[in-house]
């Protein structure tokens, strides 16, 4: 067996090496990702998790968003662990303090918008992924389909989050992540396998009422999602990709805490009706992201990362670290 199946931390040729640029794909999903979560919640946010909608919001599927971001987390999290392996004795300990940190975060944004996933993130986090991380690639990747084929069958729940937490760790640790920028024909057939699977999906449910096909169907979707944006990065317009959602995605803690605040404010103190009006909903949305935009894109011209982010990265390594460009601390 390969010494990195047995040694997650000890680095080796399908983990990241420590100095690795960002991954602009990633960044990429992860803009994306926020997008779609705050079409598919603004709504809800605005009236505090119970708005009745006159017109919902069609292909925004509150739960669409939820496998990527999932997906996502825990391939961060793989990442963090390598790069926290080769800088720290106790690379596990850092890991804790950045799920205890961001469990202290969610708990503070749930007092303003109680459907927020970072509290359910966290302790998912400190249950599965952070003891994942003593077992060896392949079994993390058997668990990771076996909590994700009982969580389908269950209609998904935080079984799913767990399972798709550990796809992503086992994803960076197979060298999958690695590559991520450099393939077409993975995501081509990988898609059309997600397509094929999502009509199969689509026709169940509408023959059965079980719960399974809903959640399947779902999980299948957001994987064509990922496919198709993951082609689309491999043709011209990847310049435009990254120049709409990047700055999101790298600043994805700092925009998806400040969308809440920006709802409720356009909600309650300007007096919009966003959770009665599917288009006041949609416009609202979309000067949230052009403004969140505009903040990430200029603030990452000076800073290394988001002002949130730079403070949960000071509370992971519990030293202040760089934000300048300059090098200033």
């Amino acid at each position: 067996m390969p010494d990195e199946d047995l040694h997650p931390l000890r680095g080796g040729p399908a983990m990241p090496s420590p100095g690795r640029p960002r991954i602009a794909a990633l960044d990429v999903l992860r803009g994306f990702t926020l997008c779609e979560i705050l079409l598919a919640n603004i709504q809800l946010i605005a009236n505090d998790g119970t708005a009745v909608v006159a017109q919902p919001m069609g292909a925004w599927d509150p739960w669409l968003g939820l496998p990527i971001f999932s997906l996502l987390f825990g391939i961060g999290f793989s990442l963090l662990l390598d790069s926290a392996a080769s800088r720290d004795p106790r690379p596990r300990l850092v890991l804790l303090r950045r799920l205890l940190a961001l469990l202290a975060i969610g708990l503070g944004h749930m007092l303003l918008w109680p459907g927020e996933v970072l509290t359910k993130y966290a302790i998912v986090g400190m249950l599965v992924l952070l003891p994942s991380t003593w077992l060896p690639r392949w079994a993390v990747a058997g668990l990771s389909a076996a909590l994700m084929t009982v969580a389908v069958i269950s209609g998904g729940g935080p079984l799913l989050i767990a399972g798709l937490f550990l796809l992503g760790s086992a994803l960076v640790r197979y060298g999958v992540i690695d590559k991520i920028d450099g393939s077409t024909r993975g995501p081509v057939l990988l898609g059309l396998a997600f397509a094929a699977g999502l009509a199969a999906a689509l026709w169940a449910r509408s023959v059965t009422d079980l719960p399974a096909t809903s959640t399947l169907a779902d999980l299948l979707l957001a994987g064509v999602y990922v496919c198709v944006l993951l082609i689309l990065l491999r043709t011209p317009l990847r310049p435009v990709l990254e120049l709409l959602f990047a700055p999101l995605g790298r600043m994805a803690l700092t925009n998806y805490l400040t969308a809440t605040l920006l709802v409720l404010a356009a909600a309650h103190l300007l007096g919009l009706p966003i959770g009665l009006s599917s288009s006041v909903a949609f416009q609202a949305a979309g000067v949230i992201l052009a403004a969140q935009w505009l903040f990430s894109t200029l603030w990452l011209r000076r800073y290394r990362q988001g002002p949130l982010e730079w403070l949960w990265r000071w509370a992971t390594w519990a030293r202040r670290p760089t934000l300048r460009m300059n090098g200033v601390t």
